[in-house]
């Protein structure tokens, strides 16, 4: 179901009856990809202070009031948008939609707020200095995709203490708005009364232009980060299909062949046989017109050149073929995951926000799984021919640099 407003608000529904409850997305095209170079974490800083006081609610009152209607919430910055979830009772959504209209719209973005909003923004970039594998793939995303693609969500420590309230201010007013706009709503209600809630809550908002982004591709293809450690930290960057190709169910399948769960590839290959490392996994990762098969892996030092090219080798087989009980082990994934987002409300708003942001519609479940069903080995195989997994982009973190031989971007 697709209800648009006249402001260019878009606002998606499933129903889901066998539950008693019901999930919102709030996303807003307000990403990290539109802050300013030397204000790196404008986003991230402007979300934070968003909930810091709105309508006649200060901070502490927000929190309250969504405690006492029972709601669970949260939110996150990434490179397009902002996106905001709650979920709650179904009976309580008119009460929850009032809030979130006044976060978004109303918001007070206070001064004497600002300085505890950044405060939360750099503890968030300390812990991920603290955290070798999400700093390898924070520079590893900075190095492989175009510039701004790439940016780390919070910043930098050296930007964050640059951005002043009136960074977040213009910010706010420039990218909170509903031109681009999309909103989800998944569970048990009412599509017509929900329709009226959003028309009476965010009708009235004043679009304005959407904001372009130049990209300029990237020129770097290796980066160390020297660390005194006994362990090495790897994360390696393969091109492929975004979600929105044809292609992409087939790109998909051979990621998670590669670096999903314990019967794949690189865990089977390059741990268990090897003994090479303790951790080797790999994901798809999407936005909408780049996508790469992530891959990472934790060792010794001493072993991180033999794991970085042992995990090489891998990629390279992968891109001779699958086998079909591989290819059926991967349907049997998906299905499993299907149902589960059957069976929350949260997951499957946030999923209608991501269909939409790279579809222009709604996938529905029952398409993704018969989809699943008709991927043939053939398919996957011939897809891996046309579009073989080479590596692009390596990162290593540890006390020495490797040997890598990749080609430029």
């Amino acid at each position: 179901m697709v209800h648009r407003l006249d402001n260019g608000l878009v606002l998606l529904g499933e129903e889901m009856p066998q539950l008693g409850s019901v999930a919102c997305a709030f996303w807003l095209p307000a990403g990290c990809q539109y802050d300013s170079p030397d204000r790196l974490g404008t986003a991230e800083l402007t979300c934070e202070l968003v909930f810091r006081g709105a309508g006649s609610r200060d901070s502490q009152q927000l929190i309250t009031a969504l405690d006492a209607l029972g709601a669970q919430y949260g939110e996150s910055v990434g490179t397009a948008g902002t996106q905001w979830g709650v979920s709650m009772l179904t009976q309580v959504l008119p009460e929850v939609v009032a809030i979130y209209a006044d976060i978004l719209r109303r918001p007070w973005l206070p001064e004497e707020k600002l300085e505890q909003a950044r405060e939360v923004v750099l503890q968030e970039l300390r812990a991920v200095e603290d955290d070798p594998a999400q700093k390898v793939f924070e520079e590893l995303k900075r190095i492989y995709y175009p510039e701004p693609l790439g940016r780390p969500v919070y910043g930098t420590l050296e930007s964050v203490p640059r951005i002043t309230l009136e960074d977040v201010r213009a910010f706010y007013q420039r990218h909170y708005q509903p031109q681009g706009a999309i909103f989800s709503i998944a569970g048990r209600f009412d599509w017509a009364q929900v329709c009226q809630l959003f028309e009476q809550h965010f009708a009235s908002w004043e679009p304005t232009s959407p904001s372009q982004v130049a990209v300029q591709p990237r020129q770097q293809n290796y980066c160390h980060l020297t660390v005194q450690s006994h362990q090495t930290h790897i994360a390696v960057a393969l091109p492929t299909v975004p979600y929105r190709d044809d292609g992409y169910f087939a790109a998909a399948a051979a990621a998670n062949v590669l670096g999903r769960g314990m019967s794949s590839r690189l865990f089977t290959q390059v741990r268990e046989r090897r003994g090479l490392c303790y951790a080797v996994w790999a994901t798809y990762h999407t936005l909408r017109d780049h996508a790469a098969v992530l891959c990472y892996a934790g060792t010794t030092a001493a072993r991180a050149q033999q794991t970085l090219d042992a995990m090489l080798e891998e990629i390279q087989r992968l891109n001779q073929g699958i086998t079909a009980e591989e290819l059926q082990r991967v349907k049997a994934q998906v299905k499993s995951r299907l149902v589960m987002q059957q069976e929350s409300s949260g997951s499957r708003a946030a999923a209608l926000v991501g269909d939409y942001y790279h579809l222009g519609r709604v996938r529905p479940l029952e398409e993704v799984a018969q989809r699943m069903d008709l991927l043939t080995l053939e398919e996957v195989n011939q897809h891996l021919q046309r579009f073989p997994l080479q590596p692009q982009a390596v990162v290593t973190l540890g006390p020495e640099p490797l040997e890598v031989n990749l080609a430029v971007p």
